[in-house]
């Protein structure tokens, strides 16, 4: 039996800002695991995204695509699938605006059509962003990226009641089935794999944690956090440069 869970954000949080782990926070995670404490990743990002880091980390149980799929210990556990006949009407509405989506599953992604948004979109991540406009069609997909920098308004006004879009950089928006966030995706974790009832904590940094942090016991915003994620959190600890994973979970007795 697990003594608590924990659900770590990657971007900002256990990630430095160059997108690596600090070796404080692996020992930590080693640490957790020891102490029986479940690790669980916790993240926007894709499976796919972040193999390495998941291997890195021994971490096997994770919350992606803002909580539309999920895995318990390396095994599928849960996915909000979106409708093809949505995606559909999507895909023609954000053609006439001449705005790119992408399309993704736990296994990969492609392109509506490639712009200047997502070039510098891809170019950034370090990923090679092919085109195929009828992948929809022929995936299973949950998750979207929606590339418009001005706002979401057009697109929450359209699809209010059926897609949730957050911002996800000055590119583009984070787009799921209406409703579901990382608290849904915990939800579904500590439901599905018989974990109700375990003390929960969270550590976070950016506007998508939010839902998390009112899901969980104890919600734990990195110094580097937007004031409105500091703002839910029971406890503020050192930014992601400064070894505040391992701060945070010390100030609880997790390590």
């Amino acid at each position: 039996m697990y003594q608590a869970v924990v659900f770590f954000d990657l971007d900002g949080t256990l990630m430095r800002d160059d997108k690596t782990v600090a070796p404080s926070s692996v020992a930590a995670i080693k640490q957790l695991k020891a102490n029986q404490v479940l690790p669980v990743i916790a993240t926007g990002r894709n499976v796919f995204e972040v193999a390495d880091i998941m291997r890195q980390t021994g971490i096997d149980s994770i919350v992606s695509a803002n909580g539309s799929y999920v895995q318990y210990k390396g095994k599928f556990l849960a996915a909000h699938e979106m409708d093809k006949g949505l995606l559909a009407d999507i895909t023609h509405y954000a053609n006439q605006h001449q705005d790119a989506l992408a399309y993704y599953n736990n296994a990969g992604f492609a392109l509506s059509h490639r712009d200047a948004l997502t070039v510098a979109n891809y170019r950034g991540l370090h990923q090679y962003a092919r085109v195929q406009p009828d992948f929809y069609r022929r995936q299973h997909i949950n998750f979207l990226l929606t590339f418009d920098p001005i706002s979401a308004e057009k697109y929450q006004w359209r699809y209010y009641g059926q897609l949730t879009f957050v911002r996800n950089n000055p590119r583009a928006l984070d787009t799921m089935i209406w409703g579901v966030s990382k608290a849904t995706g915990i939800h579904d974790i500590l439901v599905n794999a018989g974990l109700t009832g375990i003390p929960t904590y969270a550590f976070g940094d950016a506007a998508n944690d939010l839902e998390m942090f009112q899901m969980v016991d104890k919600p734990v915003a990195m110094g580097n956090g937007l004031a409105s994620v500091k703002h839910l959190a029971a406890y503020i600890t050192a930014d992601n440069m400064h070894d505040g994973i391992k701060k945070g979970l010390a100030h609880f007795d997790l390590i």
